[in-house]
């Protein structure tokens, strides 16, 4: 009896261990990961269901499954599916904590669905809850880079959450030792430009994430607008083939003048049964187009608005046609689409926010300042300025009007380079509109501390972006004080460009 009891217990264990699951990116699994990656989601699920198959303890499926939920509900932006596929995640991190605490995968799989879910969850306004997804998906990252602290997919998940953490500014950081969050700018770039060196020297799953990522950081939190292109040209990003690589190069290039190139890039976008929804391909081109002066513009916002099933976007995409109304001498139109404006979509986001502002003012804006706002959108820098100069400074009636008209010199000229005179209009903008709602002072001060940083006079830049962080705009409050508070922490850090 004895000897058949132990022989029972031996077998118990070694079952035990047996069925303890693993992480690994096999091919199966990588290949799983490229097409979610890829918005191929009918293709990634013949494929998860053959890694379940195949690899039946194999934990990483979970991570994949939750990555391509998280993917649809940010895109999509149904609430339907934001309700179906909520409950899934505490079914996954189950299934993951009972897999090999060696592996270095073990936290990182659970802090990777935390974060994942802050960024669903932001997108549908439940910031409290997305604010503590973020303190798990910190704590476990932190525990992981004590463990394995060569473990390069961590510290790309690290990185970036060092880096914005890094952006909130001295006075809110008790919030964050609360939380038991800290980090810098500096550290996180540090630590993503590691993993950046480790992708273009090894087979690195997240390749594509990782210099995405990079690029991103160096647009919004560093102001190297050009260098943020360049990695995400060298990165060789397949745009016809995946909708998000489409999307990221087409949203660099329009934030770095170059129009044409994204038009190029969205026309050519990956469309079809194949891939999974994104109609903010045809808002982008649309916005582009427009920016362009194409008369065809409109047929792409219009495309947007028939097939978005979310919320944001549509107040903009109604202003967008309203401004390509009176350009093309459609007045009649304006007022119909803020009309739309006002009653279709949320005002959440500030794009939106601003949309909304407009259409309830109920009033059109100055057609040759309009025509010069979206031709400096899309980066049409000498043609802004020439039409400009056509106008004289004297003929507005209306004293915002005045003030747009000084705003828009100094962006112009700010873009060229020529940077006595943006400073000067920017400075005559600030004095006229600091306590306007209107958010061209606010920017102009931001501006100014950018030309500053960029002269290596912090004392002056520091000044300025102070400045813009004192001002409250209707408009792009939000982005334009983040941005402010990032100017800040560069000097603060002393990595200023």
């Amino acid at each position: 009896m004895r000897v058949l009891t132990t022989a029972c217990a031996i077998l118990i264990l070694a079952t035990e261990v047996i069925a303890v699951g693993y992480f690994e990116y096999t091919p199966v699994a990588r290949q799983a990961y490229n097409q979610i990656f890829s918005l191929r989601f009918q293709e990634a699920r013949s494929t998860l269901v053959q890694l379940q198959v195949e690899e039946p303890d194999n934990l990483i499926l979970h991570s994949l499954h939750n990555y391509m939920d998280c993917l649809a509900i940010f895109i999509g932006e149904r609430d339907d599916t934001y309700a179906q596929l909520r409950d899934r995640k505490h079914e996954r991190l189950s299934s993951i904590r009972g897999g090999d605490r060696g592996s270095p995968y073990y936290l990182y799989c659970q802090a990777d669905i935390h974060l994942q879910w802050a960024i669903a969850r932001v997108k549908f306004e439940d910031y409290f809850q997305a604010v503590m997804e973020i303190k798990r998906a910190f704590q476990l990252l932190e525990r992981n880079a004590a463990l394995f602290p060569d473990f390069m997919p961590n510290k790309k998940n690290l990185g970036i959450l060092h880096a914005l953490v890094g952006t909130v500014p001295d006075q809110f950081r008790w919030g964050l030792r609360l939380l038991g969050m800290s980090g810098t700018i500096s550290q996180g770039k540090a630590e993503i430009e590691e993993v950046l060196h480790h992708a273009k020297t090894n087979d690195f799953v997240f390749r594509d994430e990782i210099y995405v990522m990079y690029a991103y950081l160096l647009l919004h939190l560093e102001n190297q607008g050009e260098e943020a292109w360049n990695v995400l040209h060298r990165a060789k990003l397949d745009s016809q083939k995946n909708p998000l690589s489409c999307f990221v190069m087409a949203n660099v290039a329009m934030q770095t003048g170059r129009n044409k190139v994204a038009i190029d890039l969205l026309k050519h976008k990956p469309s079809g049964d194949r891939y999974f929804p994104f109609p903010y391909l045809s808002f982008m081109e649309g916005v582009a187009r427009l920016n362009r002066g194409d008369e065809d513009a409109d047929e792409y916002l219009k495309i947007f608005l028939r097939h978005t099933k979310g919320k944001h976007y549509i107040k903009e995409a109604y202003q967008k046609l309203a401004w390509h109304a009176i350009i093309h001498d459609q007045k009649s139109r304006y007022f119909s689409y803020l009309k739309a404006c006002k009653e279709q979509g949320a005002a959440v986001i500030d794009e939106d926010i601003s949309a909304l502002n407009e259409a309830r003012a109920r009033q059109a804006p100055d057609r040759d300042l309009l025509m010069a706002r979206v031709l400096f959108d899309g980066g049409y820098f000498q043609q802004a300025a020439a039409h400009l100069e056509s106008i004289k400074s004297d003929q507005f009636q209306d004293p915002m009007l005045d003030l747009e008209y000084l705003y828009r010199l100094g962006r112009i000229n700010d873009a060229l380079h020529l940077y006595v005179k943006a400073l000067n209009y920017y400075a005559r903008t600030i004095e006229a509109g600091r306590y306007e709602r209107h958010y061209f002072a606010c920017n102009a001060a931001l501006k100014s501390g950018r030309i500053y940083e960029s002269m290596q006079d912090m004392e002056a830049a520091i000044q300025h972006y102070e400045l813009a962080l004192s001002m409250h705009p209707d408009q792009y409050r939000a982005s334009l004080h983040q941005k402010a508070k990032a100017g800040l922490l560069r000097i603060s850090e002393g990595i200023s460009k």
